[in-house]
C-alpha cells in the first residue's frame, strides 16, 4: 500500500477480514483508516462532510458535498425517486454543491456517490478544510500524455474525477441520443458498470457469456438497431475474456448503435481500441497512475464516430470544457504517468510469468488470462509489441481451501488493480458478496482470487504464491 495520506487502496489481509468488511463488523471497520473512495469515505472527506453538515444542514439532516452542481442535482433526483423524503441543494465553498438529506436517507444518497463516481477527492477535501487556494490544473499536459497512447486529438480526451464518473458520462451521452432504448452489456463486467445500466435509464440486456449461438443472436439484434448502445470491457473483469470487437463494431455500424468499450484491464499500452469504439472509457486510477494514490477517469472520443459531433458537444458541456479533475489530482497523475509504459511492460512480463506458473500448478483449478481464454479475440486488438497485461484470476481444484491460501499469501491484499505493487483480491467476495449465487450462475466463482501483478521481481511473486499454494 502506498505511504500516502491520499491512498486509494486498503489492506484486507485475511478471508475473515473480507467477510467482516462486507458485513460491516465493527472489529474490522474500526481498524480501517481508509478504503476505496467510492465505497469507504476517506477521513478527509468525512471531515468535510461533517463541517458542511455543521455549517449548512438543519438538525436531523446531513450534508453530502459533491464536486459540482450537476452531481448534486443527479443525487437529489436519485434519492427522491427511491424514497419519499424532502431534500435540498446548497452552495458550498469553492463552487462545491451539497445535498442536504435526512439522516434516514444518507444510505441512498451514498448509493449515487458510489455508482456514479461523482466524488470529492481527498486532495480537494484537504485543501477545502485547510482553506488553501486550489492549484491550477495542467490539463493540457495530461492530455498530451494520454494522446501518446490513444492516438486521439487532445480535445477528444475528456477527464473525470473517477473511472466510474467517465463510464456514467458515456452512459448518459448515449442515452441522450436514444432515450427510449435499453443498452446491451456483453460479457461479465465490473460490478458498477452494470449497476449504472440497471439503475439509470431504461435497463440493460445482459449477455454474460458472449459466445456461440447467444452471441450470434445478440449480433443480429445489434444489426437491427435494438439498443441505445453496446457496452463491453476488453478484456472483462474478472474473467479476462475478450469479445470479438471487430465483429461487434461492424454490427454496431450496420444497426446505427454506439459502441462503448472500456480498456482499463489491459491498458492502452497493450490494446488499440479506439478504431472500433465510438467512446473508450478508462479508469486512470489503475495502470495509468500505478501508485494507488489518485482517482481519475477518461472518456476518449473516436473522431470518426457517426455521432462524434453530438458526443463532443455533450462531453464538452459535461466536463466544463474537457476536464473535471481537481488540480492537485491532475498534478499527481501527470507525475505518476511518466512511468506508465515501463510499468505496464514490466507487469506484462511478470503477469505472463505468473499466469504460466499458475496454469501448470497441480492445485490450481482454472486460470483466466488473455493468453489462455479468448486469445484469438484478444489478438485482434493487441498492439504490436503489446502484452497480455498484469491481471489474472484463478480458482483451486479444492475451492474451499482458498481462504487458507489467501490468508497465507505474502502479498498486498485489497480491492483494486493496476498498482505497481502486486495486489491480491478475493474479487467475488468483495464485489458480489450479497449476490454471490447470481455471480456463480454467471460463471464467477465465489472462491475466485484475482491478482494484479506488479513490477516486483517476478520470482519473488511466484515464491509467495508457491508458499501459499502449499496449503492447497
Amino acid at each position: 500500500m502506498p505511504d500516502s495520506v491520499h491512498a486509494c487502496t486498503v489492506s484486507l489481509p485475511t478471508w475473515d477480514s473480507v467477510i467482516g468488511y462486507e458485513e460491516g463488523r465493527d472489529r474490522v471497520l474500526k481498524k480501517m483508516e481508509a478504503g476505496y473512495p467510492r465505497f469507504f469515505l476517506h477521513p478527509l472527506v468525512k471531515r468535510l462532510f461533517a463541517k458542511a453538515t455543521e455549517e449548512i444542514a438543519e438538525s436531523g439532516k446531513r450534508a453530502i458535498v459533491f464536486p459540482h452542481k450537476k452531481a448534486a442535482q443527479g443525487a437529489q433526483r436519485y434519492v427522491e425517486r427511491k424514497i419519499a423524503v424532502a431534500t435540498r441543494i446548497a452552495s458550498y465553498e469553492d463552487g462545491m454543491q451539497a445535498l442536504i438529506v435526512p439522516d434516514t436517507a444518507i444510505g441512498v444518497a451514498m448509493e449515487y456517490w458510489r455508482y456514479t463516481g461523482e466524488v470529492i477527492s481527498s486532495r480537494q477535501a484537504e485543501d477545502l478544510l485547510n482553506e488553501k487556494e486550489p492549484e491550477g490544473s495542467s490539463t493540457v499536459i495530461l492530455k498530451q500524455q494520454l494522446a501518446e497512447f490513444s492516438g486521439a486529438a487532445l480535445d477528444d480526451h475528456f477527464i473525470y474525477e473517477s473511472g466510474m464518473a467517465g463510464i456514467f458520462s458515456a452512459y448518459r451521452a448515449v442515452m441522450n441520443l436514444f432515450p427510449s432504448k435499453k443498452t446491451l452489456q456483453l460479457e461479465f463486467p465490473y460490478v458498477d458498470a452494470l449497476k449504472v445500466q440497471q439503475r439509470f435509464g431504461n435497463g440493460v440486456v445482459f449477455l454474460y457469456d458472449a459466445d456461440g449461438e447467444d452471441f450470434d443472436a445478440a449480433v443480429r439484434r445489434i444489426q437491427e438497431g435494438e439498443f441505445a448502445a453496446v457496452f463491453c470491457e476488453v478484456p472483462s473483469n474478472p474473467l479476462l475474456r475478450t469479445v470479438n470487437l471487430p465483429r461487434v463494431a461492424e454490427a454496431c455500424r450496420q444497426g446505427g448503435v454506439p459502441l462503448v468499450v472500456d480498456d482499463t484491464v489491459a491498458s492502452s499500452v497493450n490494446l488499440d481500441i479506439l478504431k472500433y469504439a465510438d467512446l473508450v472509457t478508462t479508469s486512470l486510477t489503475k495502470w495509468v497512475s500505478g501508485k494507488g494514490d489518485v482517482m481519475a477517469g477518461l472518456v476518449t472520443l473516436n473522431e470518426d464516430s457517426p455521432w462524434a459531433t453530438e458526443f463532443r458537444s455533450f462531453l464538452n458541456e459535461d466536463t466544463n470544457g474537457g476536464s473535471r479533475l481537481y488540480g492537485g489530482d491532475c498534478s499527481a497523475l501527470i507525475s505518476n504517468m511518466r512511468s506508465y509504459r515501463e510499468r505496464v511492460m514490466k507487469s506484462n512480463s511478470n503477469g505472463e510469468l505468473v499466469a504460466d506458473y499458475l496454469h501448470a500448478h497441480p492445485a490450481v483449478g482454472r486460470v483466466w488470462y488473455p493468453k489462455y481464454n479468448t486469445p484469438h479475440e484478444y489478438s485482434l486488438i493487441r498492439r504490436e509489441g503489446g502484452g497480455y497485461g498484469g491481471l489474472i484470476s484463478f480458482t483451486l481444484k479444492q475451492p474451499r481451501k482458498m481462504p487458507k491460501v489467501y490468508d497465507a499469501l505474502e502479498l498486498c491484499k485489497g480491492p483494486s488493480l493496476g498498482t505497481e505493487f502486486t495486489l491480491a483480491s478475493p474479487y467475488t467476495m468483495l464485489a458480489h458478496y450479497f449476490e454471490m449465487d447470481w455471480a456463480e450462475a454467471c460463471g464467477v466463482s465465489s472462491n475466485l482470487l484475482r491478482l494484479s501483478v506488479g513490477i516486483e521481481d517476478g520470482d519473488a511473486i511466484i515464491g509467495a504464491l508457491a508458499r501459499a499454494l502449499d496449503l492447497a
